[in-house]
């Protein structure tokens, strides 16, 4: 019968041009698919607050080079505030060059901007794939699809080679792997030592180890207010450091209000993730974001560095003993980061913490 919304075909149909969004747009589209459209509740549920009135944490690293104890001890402690009270904040004097951050954004965009036939090439929903193209990893099970194309790259431990990777921006994003590889170093000591724990431990739990790029295209949106460009939800990463352009659209969720997150050229966002809040037991926070559409006339760009294992993989994690005790007993039962992904996918960006589904 004309006018049924058949969502599974119409999913199926779009997925099997390999155009993505940037496609769409291209093909001068005024009016988003309905796959993409979100329920009219979940653009207005939980009131925005101006970004005036909360002050985001941002933390100086002084390049990782600490003048003294008291110094590293005073960036410990504002590392425990933010990570307890917002789960996020943003750090400054970071190390990773100004230009690599430039061309980071220039490679990504120059990647999303070639033909759609060089792109096809690496679109891909196969998890296990280390580079791989694609619109909206959980397109098959969400509800309603984002305004984004992504380029998704494991970086380490298995340091790809760079004809595996796109050309255009193969050698940036190995540079830029590398100084995030240092910069996530750093931030797990911090957070040990903020957790009370000795500088490497996080480290020796290998929460360091591994590396995805997430190198995102939000395309000018036709009709933004009926969809998003990452809908609410948690990273079930350890941490997320986030690199964004000037456009802005983050947000994250603070005392039941969106904020938003106005971008600085100079920094990084380090969001901590369920993966961490599962380790530390609740001490530490994964912190729900989402990204509105894009308004404006050009295209933003973001890059995730997600600190998490590949799938598959059998290591397994739970609270952390010296975080536990008769009085603070574990809320978690211990799992891998590919029972974890798994449930993660299945369930699609709905909003909901897939930790629940793990509490003990």
């Amino acid at each position: 019968m004309a006018g049924l919304y058949d969502r599974d075909s119409e999913v199926k149909a779009f997925d099997e041009m390999k155009i993505g969004v940037k496609g769409l747009v291209d093909a001068g589209i005024t009016h988003i698919p309905r796959i993409f459209h979100h329920s009219p509740h979940v653009t207005v549920e939980n009131p925005i607050k101006p970004s005036s009135t909360v002050v985001i944490p941002t933390i100086d690293l002084g390049g990782g080079m600490f003048e003294s104890t008291v110094t590293r001890e005073n960036v410990v402690a504002e590392v425990r505030d933010a990570a307890e009270k917002f789960g996020f904040f943003q750090v400054i004097k970071h190390g990773i060059p100004l230009d690599v951050m430039e061309k980071m954004k220039e490679g990504t965009r120059g990647f999303h901007e070639k033909d759609t036939e060089v792109k096809r090439g690496f679109y891909s929903r196969d998890i296990t794939k280390k580079v791989k193209y694609n619109t909206n990893f959980d397109l098959y099970s969400s509800q309603a699809a984002n305004w984004r194309d992504t380029l998704t790259t494991v970086m380490a431990p298995d340091v790809p080679r760079a004809e595996d990777l796109p050309k255009i921006c193969g050698n940036i994003m190995l540079e830029y792997s590398k100084q995030m590889m240092k910069l996530g170093e750093l931030i797990f000591g911090l957070l040990s030592e903020a957790l009370g724990l000795e500088p490497n431990h996080l480290r020796e739990l290998d929460c360091a180890k591994s590396l995805s790029l997430l190198s995102h295209y939000y395309p000018p949106c036709p009709e933004p207010d009926r969809t998003f460009g990452i809908s609410s939800h948690t990273d079930i990463s350890f941490i997320t450091v986030l690199l964004q352009d000037h456009i802005g659209g983050l947000q994250v969720l603070h005392d039941g209000c969106w904020i938003d997150v106005p971008p600085n050229p100079k920094a990084l966002i380090v969001n901590l993730g369920d993966l961490l809040q599962l380790i530390s037991n609740d001490k530490f926070v994964s912190v729900e974001h989402r990204v509105l559409a894009n308004r404006s006339e050009e295209p933003r760009i973001s890059i995730a560095s997600f600190f998490m294992h590949t799938i598959p993989n059998e290591q397994v994690y739970g609270p952390i003993k010296e975080l536990v005790s008769t009085q603070n007993p574990p809320k978690y039962i211990n799992t891998t980061t590919t029972e974890l992904a798994r449930h993660y996918l299945a369930r699609g960006l709905d909003g909901a913490s897939p930790l629940l589904h793990f509490r003990i």
